[in-house]
């Protein structure tokens, strides 16, 4: 293997890319607050012409709703530029739920609104059985609707989910997702439900359409849901590190989750990034260097760069060239661990 998935830009990915599809949490904000180099990163890219979408795993709330948020924290953005994945699933259904179908909503206002929307009556009981379940995230979800669900689906009813994220980071830690209560109705019904949020690739294609994308870039801090989502879109991927996975999980990542760039945060978007190159056994980003040796991996920083991540781009490299060709390798170094941004 000669060449890395993590790829170079000589230009600003500002530049280099024409649209950027952003997630939130742990993008743009933690909780109820804007991570610091959030706005001024965006507003960078926005002036060097880039579009942007915010493209989020929450069903819950309106496009209008996350737009005003983003605007309050100093992003300003408007509906159409916010893609949901209550807009996902609706759009998901109507592949094989015809228009006027009756559905029984468990999830929040974003939701019934997308379902209104896409041509579907909503109903409120599993009694008579409606044609389908639609399931998304809302921290107001009760025990009386996930049983409501459970009748209608164990009645026949289809089944739906926004999507499948186990866990949701806010301000105080890590909450059960969408998919710990959608597992919930799976437990009861033993029916699996197909998801339209993020890792499909369906809700980042819808994304760049709605940006008129040629050439999207995604943005995200999750391997799972928002850099696999990238790969299966076909589209490449900047991991930032202001969330919920670091450079050791990057390092670790399985060929469908790696991203394609690494970068501190949002103001990643306004420099260019250096491509790993192979020298022997040895794989260099510019003045930092990482291989392979006795099955461990080895990492030299001497220059990690103006922002502190060569090393751990060649550590990826490394790595991931190595898992590659079938070898075990340990990871016992974090390099440009100390450069995670943990600031609010």
């Amino acid at each position: 293997m000669s060449e890395s998935s993590l790829l170079g830009s000589a230009t600003a990915l500002s530049s280099a890319f024409d649209a950027a599809l952003v997630d939130l949490d742990g993008v743009t904000y933690r909780g109820p607050h804007a991570i610091e180099s959030a706005p001024p990163g965006l507003a960078a890219a926005r002036e060097a012409g880039m579009r942007v979408v915010f493209v989020t795993n929450n069903a819950s709330r309106e496009p209008q709703t996350v737009a005003d948020h983003l605007t309050e924290l100093g992003m300003p953005a408007s509906a159409s530029e916010v893609m949901t994945a209550a807009q996902a699933v609706a759009a998901l259904m109507l592949e094989s739920l015809t228009e006027g179908s009756t559905v029984y909503v468990v999830g929040g206002a974003g939701l019934r609104t997308a379902v209104t929307e896409a041509g579907y009556e909503i109903v409120d009981s599993a009694d008579p059985v409606p044609d389908a379940v639609v399931q998304g995230f809302s921290p107001d979800v009760s025990w009386r609707e996930l049983a409501e669900a459970s009748y209608a689906i164990r009645g026949g009813a289809r089944f739906f989910a926004s999507n499948k994220d186990l866990t949701i980071p806010n301000d105080r830690g890590v909450a059960p997702g969408n998919g710990a209560l959608v597992n919930v109705v799976v437990t009861a019904t033993g029916v699996e439900p197909p998801g339209a949020g993020k890792p499909e690739p369906a809700m980042f294609r819808l994304a760049a359409a709605k940006a008129d994308a040629e050439r999207p870039i995604v943005i995200g801090d999750r391997l799972d849901t928002d850099l696999k989502g990238a790969r299966a879109a076909g589209f490449p991927g900047l991991l930032v590190l202001t969330g919920v996975d670091g450079v050791r999980e990057a390092i670790l990542a399985p060929a469908t989750e790696r991203p394609s760039f690494l970068g501190r945060d949002l103001s990643a978007l306004a420099v260019p990034h250096p491509a790993p190159e192979r020298d022997g056994d040895r794989w260099r980003v510019r003045g930092a260097t990482a291989w392979a040796a006795a099955g461990e991996l080895r990492v030299d920083e001497a220059d990690a760069g103006p922002d502190g991540l060569d090393g751990a781009r060649a550590a990826c490299a490394a790595a991931w060239a190595a898992a590659d060709e079938g070898r075990d390798l340990r990871v016992e170094v974090t390099p440009g661990v100390e450069v995670r941004s943990h600031h609010g």
